[in-house]
C-alpha cells in the first residue's frame, strides 16, 4: 500500500517541481484562496498566535499580518516542491548567503558548530549551504513513515553535499565524527515547543513564557561546538537572503541557558523584520499556561 501511494503521489510531485516558479506561484495564489477563503486552515491557530506575539497591534493589523502569513505560506508549499528538482544554478541565483566566511573561519580554526535556525522563511532551500561552505554541513531530520518517500526526500535534500541524519541518530554520528576528527557543522532548528516531559527550562518568546529546546547548547558546551546562527530574509517572491552571526565559540565559558537565550533574541528580532513570515500555522505558544504545574511535577522529582 505505501508503494502505490508512492506511485501516486511521486509523478505529481516530480511534474509540479519542475514547472517555472511563475506558474507554481500561480498555484501558491490558488492554494491561499482556497486555504484562507474556503477551507479556513488554521486562521484561529495563525490569530491567536499573532494575538500574543503582538498585544500591541490592533485586530485590524493583526487579520492583515495573518492573510500575508498565509499567503507566505503558500509560496513555501510551492517553494518547497521546487526544491525536489532545484538546480545548483537556481539555488545560488535564489538562495544566497551574504556572509558564508563567519561559518568558514570558525572551521578553520578546527572547531565543530552547531548551525542554529528557525522555521522562518524557506528553510527548506537552506539545504544549498554546502555550496558555499568549506565545512561539512550535517541536518537532522524526522523520520518518514513511508520509506519510499524518506528515500525521495532524503535524496533531494543532500543533492548539494549536505549529509542528513535521522533525529534519533544525530547525536551518536556527532560523536563518532567528532572521534574521527571530521569537522562539521550541524543544523539544529530550535524554535519548536520541546515535550514537556523532556523539557529543563523556561523563557519568554515575544513576551510569553515557553519551554525551550537546549539541545543546541547542551551538545555545544559537551563537545566546545561553536554555535553559529542562520537567518534567513525574503528579498522578495522567490528570493531570500541568508546571514550566518556568531553567537560564541567559547560555549562554556557562558552560565546555563545563556547561549539559547542569545539565540531567542536573535530569531524574535528577526521574526519582528518579517512576521508574515513565521510558521505561525502551529501553535507555538500551546504550553504558555503550564509553567506553574511544569514547576510544581519538576521539585516532586
Amino acid at each position: 500500500m505505501k508503494y502505490i501511494l508512492f506511485l501516486i503521489i511521486y509523478p505529481i510531485v516530480w511534474c509540479l517541481s519542475r514547472l517555472p516558479m511563475r506558474l507554481l506561484y500561480m498555484l501558491s495564489d490558488f492554494l491561499f484562496f482556497l486555504v484562507y477563503y474556503v477551507v479556513g486552515y488554521r486562521k484561529d491557530v495563525v490569530y491567536n498566535n499573532l494575538k500574543l506575539a503582538f498585544p500591541e497591534k490592533t485586530d485590524k493589523e493583526l487579520k492583515i499580518l495573518r492573510k500575508k502569513s498565509l499567503r507566505h505560506f503558500g509560496d513555501f508549499i510551492v517553494e518547497s516542491i521546487k526544491a525536489f528538482s532545484l538546480t545548483e544554478k537556481q539555488a545560488r541565483k535564489r538562495y544566497k548567503f551574504v556572509n558564508p566566511e563567519v561559518l568558514n573561519k570558525v572551521g578553520k580554526q578546527g572547531k565543530n558548530i552547531i548551525l542554529t535556525g528557525a522555521h522562518f522563511n524557506n528553510w527548506e532551500w537552506s539545504v544549498s549551504m554546502p555550496l558555499v561552505s568549506d565545512v561539512q554541513i550535517y541536518g537532522a531530520y524526522t523520520t518518514i513513515k513511508n520509506p519510499y518517500f524518506e528515500k525521495f526526500v532524503k535524496s533531494s535534500r543532500t543533492k548539494f553535499g549536505l549529509i542528513a541524519y535521522k533525529t534519533k541518530d544525530t547525536v551518536p554520528n556527532m560523536v563518532k565524527n567528532i572521534k574521527n576528527g571530521n569537522i562539521g557543522a550541524y543544523i539544529l532548528l530550535s524554535d519548536q515547543s520541546p515535550v514537556l516531559q523532556k523539557t529543563y527550562y523556561w523563557q519568554k518568546f515575544f513576551g510569553v513564557k515557553v519551554p525551550v529546546h537546549t539541545g543546541a547548547e547542551i551538545l555545544a558546551k559537551k563537545f566546545n561546538m561553536a554555535v553559529v546562527n542562520y537567518t534567513t530574509k525574503k528579498i522578495k517572491r522567490g528570493y531570500y537572503e541568508t546571514t550566518f552571526e556568531l553567537i560564541t565559540d567559547t560555549p562554556k565559558k557562558y552560565e546555563n541557558y545563556q547561549i539559547i537565550d542569545k539565540y531567542l533574541k536573535i530569531t524574535e528580532k528577526s521574526i519582528k523584520e518579517q512576521p508574515e513570515n513565521y510558521l505561525w500555522t502551529h501553535k507555538r505558544f500551546k504550553h504558555k499556561d503550564k509553567y506553574d504545574m511544569w514547576v510544581e511535577k519538576f521539585k516532586r522529582e
